[in-house]
């Protein structure tokens, strides 16, 4: 079997049943381990999966730049970034993450709130300049210019002063077992520490991120208190995550 023939029959079954096992594949084409590993390991350089021990997970589309990011399921993250700002009441101290979901969630705050929204990005902090009851407490730090946001060691010591009722998290990849995941490490660091930071966390995630992976794990999945999803999720996708006591809301 040609090379190309055999990375083809990968990525398909990686599609039907949302993860490889090498082994299990060595075995269904006769091949040894050491060749589908190499296959994996160059299908993941071209970005088309995520390797993990033993095998492979999808790779999330996310993982691009900010501007990358806003051409990506615009509808849908409007839905999730509306279903949040309804969950957020008059008081609250609430963080919201970098990114373009987020953005629609400060976007769709209701006019009359009264919260305080602590957030490292300046994106975010911009979107809410005009609102006239929100406080907006901006952590600092190096400017992260892939996602516009605040990382090292200056913004997690500011994050470690707050005390928050809900982080709202955006990821490039969530998976029952791959955990909450994202493209760069010190964003896991920082994504690691807001969530610390609050009592909890809701993980906002559009279709092309849910059960994917990237390369930096920030947390396990039952670190998320919930997590909103849009409609277009099969219902048994979900399933895995309500049984884990995760609340599941969809946008």
């Amino acid at each position: 079997m040609l090379t190309r023939q055999r990375k083809q029959l990968i990525l398909k079954k990686l599609k039907k049943d949302g993860q490889i096992v090498a082994k299990d594949v060595s075995h269904q084409l006769g091949l040894s381990e050491d060749t589908i590993r190499r296959d994996l390991r160059e299908l993941a350089q071209e970005g088309l999966l995520q390797r993990v021990h033993g095998g492979a997970l999808p790779a999330s589309p996310a993982v691009v730049n900010f501007a990358g990011r806003e051409q990506l399921a615009s509808g849908a993250k409007i839905a999730i970034g509306r279903a949040a700002a309804a969950m957020v009441q008059h008081d609250q101290v609430v963080i919201l993450d970098g990114g373009t979901t987020t953005r629609e969630l400060a976007r769709h705050l209701r006019h009359d709130l009264r919260a305080t929204v602590v957030t490292h990005s300046p994106t975010i902090a911009m979107e809410l300049v005009e609102h006239p009851s929100v406080e907006v407490i901006l952590i600092g730090g190096r400017l992260f210019k892939h996602s516009v946001v605040a990382v090292g060691a200056a913004a997690i010591e500011a994050i470690a002063q707050i005390r928050a009722d809900t982080f709202f998290m955006g990821v490039t990849g969530i998976h029952p077992e791959a955990g909450l995941s994202t493209g760069d490490l010190e964003e896991a660091h920082i994504k690691r520490a807001l969530s610390a930071a609050a009592a909890d966390t809701i993980v906002l995630v559009s279709a092309e991120k849910f059960n994917a992976a990237s390369p930096y794990v920030i947390a396990p999945v039952t670190e998320a208190s919930g997590i909103i999803v849009e409609r277009s999720v099969p219902n048994e996708a979900t399933e895995v995550y309500e049984k884990m006591g995760i609340v599941v809301t969809r946008a």
